[in-house]
């Protein structure tokens, strides 16, 4: 069994979150000693792993709190669980493929940027060259 600080320490969450998430019902009940001190077990841990997993996707607490009503459900529900994980990977694809584009974008910048400190201008002709190159990549992409 783990206390709330050691959880805390080993997902890199608040103490205060994982109140906070409990409160929400995003957390089965946790045990508690005489004291009233929480405590976690491997599951808990598990589930809290999944929740970050998540969210960090761009799920909607209310969506994830569905999720785990699903899970505590059992069986009856493995195929809306199914169907939720496969809709979320499908919209995590896209956020990815999406985010490989402007980290393209980026890329260019970047050595647009270092170019025109090299040259000392953004009207250098190696910088406008880069230009030149990245529009006829681009026209190019588009057929």
């Amino acid at each position: 069994m783990l206390f709330i600080g050691d959880i805390a320490k080993q997902t890199g969450l608040s103490v205060s979150t994982l109140r906070y998430y409990e409160k929400m019902g995003l957390l089965s009940p946790v045990c508690r000693t005489k004291g009233n001190v929480r405590q976690y077990d491997d599951k808990a841990l598990e589930r809290l792993n999944m929740l970050e997993c998540l969210k960090n996707t761009g799920m909607l607490l209310k969506d994830i709190r569905r999720f785990f009503a699903w899970c505590d459900e059992g069986d009856s529900t493995l195929c809306k669980r199914y169907q939720m994980l496969l809709e979320r990977k499908a919209q995590t694809q896209r956020q990815i493929s999406l985010l490989q584009k402007e980290l393209a974008n980026i890329d260019f910048k970047c050595e647009y940027y270092r170019l025109a400190m090299q040259y000392g201008s953004v009207d250098a002709p190696q910088v406008r060259k880069l230009q030149k190159k990245r529009a006829c990549d681009e026209q190019c992409a588009a057929q």
